[in-house]
């Protein structure tokens, strides 16, 4: 199964983007930009069709990724991106405490 994402923004709200290969749903991260430098990762979405694949999982470690390359925080408010975040304490350097 093969996995791509997107990103879109506009004004200070965005949502990154999970593209399944073969499938016409998408799961996302939706989020709200504070400064140039945190955002509010404030839900995750995956629809059922897509549940067991990973897509929140991969979702998370993308925004991770992002953070890291672009060099961005992360308030992690989505209750998902919390359970991740407290599996995953090597993403501190991104992922703020709340």
């Amino acid at each position: 199964m093969s996995m791509s994402f997107s990103q879109e923004e506009t004004g200070s709200k965005g949502r990154y983007v999970a593209h399944v290969e073969g499938e016409e749903e998408t799961g996302e991260m939706t989020y709200s930009r504070l400064s140039a430098t945190r955002i509010i990762v404030d839900h995750t979405g995956v629809p059922d069709s897509l549940r067991g694949l990973g897509v929140g999982a991969a979702l998370a470690r993308h925004v991770v990724a992002e953070a890291r390359k672009i060099g961005f925080t992360i308030v992690p408010l989505c209750p998902f991106l919390q359970a991740q975040a407290a599996r995953n304490p090597d993403w501190s350097d991104v992922i703020e405490a709340l």
